[in-house]
């Protein structure tokens, strides 16, 4: 296969598997750590209404979301990709990046959760992620 055509399937996977993890974790997290009493994540809206009766406990699965989807759409990127593997894996990192800031954008959330979800889910994965697939590699 011709490299590049390879290597823009590895990112679109990549994105692809790595977002729909992501979406997952989402979607089951209210059975894991049930929401707020009275409240309706269901929608932006109630979201919104929702975040200041939110606690701790309710952004570690967000959070896991975001580091699994880095992590695993990096690393799958990295290894379909025919050039550039950790390159094209960071691409990745910066892309689940540009969604989580346009998230806490949307969404406001506490300060503390804002930095470590932009300092530790997105860059340092999709990092990880292309060392591990490297490494497999080898």
């Amino acid at each position: 296969m011709n490299p590049i055509l390879k290597n823009i399937l590895a990112v679109v996977l990549g994105l692809f598997i790595g977002g729909t993890l992501n979406m997952v974790i989402i979607m089951i997290s209210g059975a894991i750590i049930p929401p707020p009493a009275g409240s309706n994540l269901t929608t932006m809206e109630g979201l919104k209404a929702a975040m200041h009766l939110m606690e701790p406990k309710h952004y570690v699965l967000p959070f896991l979301a975001h580091t699994l989807g880095t992590f695993i759409g990096a690393f799958i990127t990295a290894k379909i990709a025919a050039t550039s593997k950790m390159r094209l894996a960071l691409a990745i990192g910066i892309c689940f990046l540009v969604g989580g800031i346009m998230n806490i954008v949307m969404l406001p959330s506490p300060l503390w959760f804002t930095l470590v979800d932009v300092s530790l889910a997105y860059i340092p994965m999709a990092y990880l992620g292309g060392t591990v697939a490297l490494k497999k590699a080898t």
